[in-house]
Formats: structure tokens, C-alpha cells, sequence
């Protein structure tokens, strides 16, 4: 009948006609029980209110329909709008984020900014040995296009520490992925230490397609208050930082992010799809597996590869102990984890 702004305060007043909704929804078949519980006719209790009486007839109102917003428009109003009213409403002015040059950190930060204002976001580079020169250069960049705070504090003294501490009880081992996470874990903890300091809100910047794999560290990148995009699949990280330069009409997000491939940059050389595959693979079959609740079976008669999807789901599996740590954040799709999909952490079901 008519529509009001989406992610918008706003009045919208409309002429109903209560008997003629009431009726409408006894037929609806969704409301069997109500329709049982209401035999006779529905009865709209009218009642006056004081003031002047009408001389006139009332003319009705012409019902407002504000034109929907673009699929992509929609849900980055909805991230800025849930991460806005996340940080008033629980006492926060400010944030805190990583910034490690990459497309996700730099969406979280495009969000914060529209939310809440570049004076009250903060970005934090945090370089290690592994860290590239141009990492460092795309998030000064960043931050100098959103107009917000930077600070650079590295880790690789910290880092380097860890390792002489560890020495002893490491001796005979190789480095392996325990290493990598020491410095994901020095970072959350550099983060949280501000916000301790500040009162800053950490915004962690991990995504849907991280989150679903359980690529991401515990107590490390997982490490903050509210994770912006943790319902966001990769693929869409791409469209969303797209739609921040298409809506600014300049480079915000400067175009070597999106150029380069993704990497945690934890040991030399590393790449996200040397442990996940190609992004425009591992998302759809996520989706498959996720949101529509496909099995393996019905997974591989789309046209995926069984090997493949195998492993993703066994990802996706082993994950649920680290999902139900995660912090909160906002849902833009159908099944969310956290709030729609949730499954025993400890269980010996294992599909195939």
C-alpha cells in the first residue's frame, strides 16, 4: 500500500480500512488458528478523540511509495545503519580498526566512516616481517581518503620475542600455522589495548566466506567488539567496495586492493586460495551449503567438483567452535551464523 525509506527515520501516515485488512488476513492460509479463533465478524472499536469536529468530509491520503533501493545500495545502508546504531546504543562514540590493505578491512572502514563520522574512526597498521610495502602504502591511502586518524605500531619485535620465549618448548618443530597465529593474536591484542586506553569500539573485519571456513584466528583477528561484516560473503566484499568508489565518484578504496590477490601476509608468499580456492568457487558453494542446507550430494550435481566440496564442508564443520565465539554483527542475508544457523559444536556427524 505504500513505502517509507529504507534505513531512514521517517513518518509515513496511510488511510486503512481495518475490516477489509481483517478480513484479507482471515483468508490468508499462513493464519488457519487466528481465522478459528475469530468466527464472527471482526468489530473496529472507534474511538473520539477530543478537539474540533471536522466540517468536512475527510479527503484520503495518496498512499507514498518511495522506489526500492538497488540490491547492493540496500545492504551497505543496512551495514552503515546496524553498525551505527551497535555503537551509540551500547555507549560508544568511537572505533577501532586493523587496517591491513586489504579489501575487507577497507570496506569495514568505509562503513565506519558513513556511520560515524571520520573524526571518530581510528585505523591501525600493524606490519610484520611478512608485511608488504605496498600493504602499508594502500592502507596510508585509505585512511588519508576517508579523512581518518592513522597510527602504525609494529609487531615484529613483539613478534620475535614470542619466538625466543618459545624456543625451548618449539625445538624440533618447523613453523606452521601456530607461528602465523602468534601474530594475529598480537595484533588483536595491540587493538584491544587502545580500546582499553580510548574506550574505542574494536571493529574486527573478517568476512562471511573467513567465518564459514574458520579461516580466522581466535583471539586474534576474531579479537573486538562487533564484526561489521561477518554476514558478508567475499564476492559481495568485492561489489560493496565497488559501490564506496561508485557512490564517492573517486577512489577511495584505492584500485590495487581490489587488484591484488588476498593474503593475511603471515608467512612469505601467502595467499588466501592457497588454503580456500578461488573465491567465485568457495562462495557458491557455501551459499549451497549454508544458507540453502544442499548436502554434499546435491552440492555436486550443480556442477562442483566432489573433492572440493568435501573439504569445504568439512571446513565448514570443524569451524562451529570458533563461530560461537565471534562477536556480533549484522545480518544481511537469509541465514546468518549466530542467529539462524547453529549446530552442536560437539558432534560425530560427519556427511559422506
Amino acid at each position: 500500500m505504500a513505502r517509507a525509506r529504507q534505513f531512514a527515520e521517517g513518518l509515513l501516515v496511510v488511510d486503512l480500512n481495518p475490516q477489509g485488512v481483517f478480513r484479507q488476513r482471515l483468508h490468508d492460509p499462513r493464519r488457519r488458528k487466528e481465522r478459528a479463533a475469530r468466527r464472527g465478524e471482526f468489530e473496529v472499536q472507534r474511538i473520539d478523540l477530543a478537539g474540533e469536529e471536522s466540517s468536512g468530509k475527510k479527503l484520503l491520503l495518496t498512499p507514498r511509495q518511495e522506489a526500492r533501493l538497488e540490491h547492493t545500495e540496500e545492504i551497505y545502508r543496512a551495514l552503515v545503519l546496524g553498525t551505527r546504531d551497535y555503537v551509540h546504543k551500547n555507549g560508544f562514540q568511537q572505533v577501532v580498526i586493523g587496517l591491513s590493505g586489504g579489501i575487507d578491512s577497507s570496506l569495514t572502514a568505509a562503513i565506519a566512516v558513513d556511520a560515524l563520522g571520520a573524526e571518530n574512526v581510528t585505523g591501525v597498521f600493524m606490519p610484520s616481517r611478512y608485511s608488504s610495502q605496498a600493504s602499508l602504502e594502500d592502507a596510508r591511502q585509505l585512511a588519508t581518503n576517508l579523512g581518518i586518524r592513522f597510527l602504525i605500531v609494529p609487531i615484529d619485535q613483539t613478534f620475535q620475542a614470542y619466538l625466543n620465549m618459545l624456543a625451548e618448548p618449539f625445538s624440533g618443530t618447523e613453523p606452521d600455522v601456530t607461528e602465523e597465529n602468534i601474530q594475529a593474536r598480537i595484533r588483536g591484542n595491540i587493538l584491544m589495548a587502545l580500546s582499553n586506553k580510548f574506550g574505542w569500539l574494536v571493529l574486527t573485519t573478517g568476512n562471511k566466506s573467513e567465518l564459514a571456513t574458520g579461516y580466522c584466528t581466535l583471539y586474534g583477528d576474531m579479537a573486538g567488539g562487533f564484526a561489521v561484516i561477518k554476514d558478508v560473503p567475499k564476492m559481495l566484499v568485492y561489489a560493496l567496495a565497488g559501490h564506496v568508489n561508485a557512490q564517492a565518484g573517486r577512489q577511495i578504496i584505492p584500485q590495487r586492493v581490489f587488484d591484488k590477490a588476498p593474503t593475511a601476509e603471515l608467512r612469505p608468499d601467502q595467499k588466501d586460495e592457497d588454503s580456500l580456492g578461488p573465491y567465485r568457487v568457495l562462495d557458491p558453494i557455501l551459499h549451497a551449503y549454508v544458507e540453502e542446507d544442499r548436502s554434499l550430494g546435491e552440492i555436486v550435481a550443480l556442477g562442483f567438483d566432489e573433492d572440493t566440496v568435501r573439504r569445504v564442508i568439512r571446513m565448514v564443520d570443524r569451524a562451529e567452535y570458533k563461530r560461537r565465539q565471534a562477536p556480533p554483527g549484522v545480518k544481511i542475508t537469509p541465514r546468518a551464523f549466530g542467529k539462524d544457523r547453529r549446530v552442536p559444536i560437539t558432534n560425530r556427524y560427519r556427511e559422506g
